[in-house]
């Protein structure tokens, strides 16, 4: 197992890409809780050992659904619930604000067998907005719904729904605060690199199972401070969550914008369909592509002979990753990898 570095375009950023694989295609998971400027002695060891418990649930989460039978789709689900439901992440119940002092929430899953999708945006009453996008692929005709509409369908489906204080949390709103004092919507490419407290927040899961099938699940509560209805990459089928059993899994974390323009989740895969490169390689080759164009961010891949990998070019990720060859969970990016059994 090794860490490969590869340089990337500015200084202090360097692109990290780990991988490792296992043969006869083994069931494996890998999760994200966002890539942003998340350094050591910015975070106290309280604060590292809560992200660090949570990651290991999540990632746990989905690995015993996958050792016991189940399917990446049920995996990825899994861990992703358990994320959105912590206040640490901009996920669910830790959302970030948007400019009018709301929650606005965004989801997406894929399959990678069928390449079925459902994806939601701007829903502000979903308890765990990952949970109806799965409701739009599995019981709708359609890939994404917006807003009160996508609210109506989860109330169909019987999906818990909350009011939108549900979200509030007092760290965020004082984010809320500062990004409205500097008069502008985060993350934006000076913020990311200045502010030593600004993490991009996202969560996201990809999945192999013992049928060889892949799954990709994203969920964020998007920009802070962002206004007009913005919508990111996450529900963006292709940017910011792809699977295709021919090629790889993805899910992203970043600077939505640049995602979308560079269709990044599916670049990756492409690269790996087409280029018969590996999905680290392929990964870290579009994420130091996306640092020279002013794009930020990190994204967890994982491919068809169960190789688990990601790759980020800002200072940290949370991140964790599980197969039958063990467990690994970091946040900074310059660790050393280790895994635990």
């Amino acid at each position: 197992m090794k860490t490969i570095k590869i340089p990337a375009i500015t200084l202090s950023i360097l692109v990290l890409v780990s991988g490792f694989t296992e043969a006869k295609a083994p069931v494996g998971i890998v999760i994200h809780g966002g890539a942003g400027t998340i350094e050591r002695s910015q975070m106290s060891a309280e604060q590292q050992q809560q992200y660090e418990a949570t990651l290991t649930d999540a990632v746990n989460k989905g690995y015993q659904l996958l050792a016991a039978g189940g399917t990446s789709l049920d995996a990825v689900i899994a861990a992703v619930t358990l994320l959105e439901d912590s206040p640490l992440f901009n996920a669910g119940k830790g959302a970030v604000y948007t400019w009018d002092e709301t929650h606005e929430l965004d989801a997406a899953i894929m399959t990678g067998q069928d390449r079925k999708a459902g994806a939601v945006a701007s829903v502000s009453n979903v308890k765990n907005p990952i949970l109806l996008a799965r409701a739009v692929m599995e019981h709708s005709e359609h890939v994404m719904l917006t807003g009160k509409g996508a609210e109506q369908f989860a109330d169909t489906q019987q999906l818990e729904l909350v009011e939108n204080s549900y979200f509030n949390t007092e760290f965020r709103y004082e984010a809320l605060k500062r990004a409205k004092q500097a008069k502008q919507a985060l993350p934006h490419q000076a913020a990311v690199l200045t502010d030593p407290n600004w993490k991009m927040g996202t969560v996201g899961a990809v999945a192999i199972d013992s049928q060889g099938n892949l799954a990709a699940a994203t969920s964020t509560g998007g920009m802070t401070a962002k206004r007009w209805g913005r919508i990111g990459d996450v529900p963006v089928i292709g940017a910011g969550n792809f699977a295709d059993n021919s090629s790889c899994a993805v899910s992203g974390t970043g600077h939505g914008e640049y995602f979308i323009r560079y269709n990044v989740a599916s670049d990756i895969c492409a690269r790996v369909k087409y280029q018969g490169k590996t999905a680290a390689t392929a990964a870290g080759e579009v994420m130091r592509e996306l640092l020279a164009v002013g794009g930020t961010g990190g994204v967890i891949v994982v491919d068809p002979k169960g190789e688990l990998s990601w790759a980020f070019n800002t200072p940290g990720m949370y991140r964790a990753k599980r197969n039958a060859a063990g467990t690994v969970v970091e946040i900074f990016g310059n660790q050393n990898e280790k895994t635990s059994n």
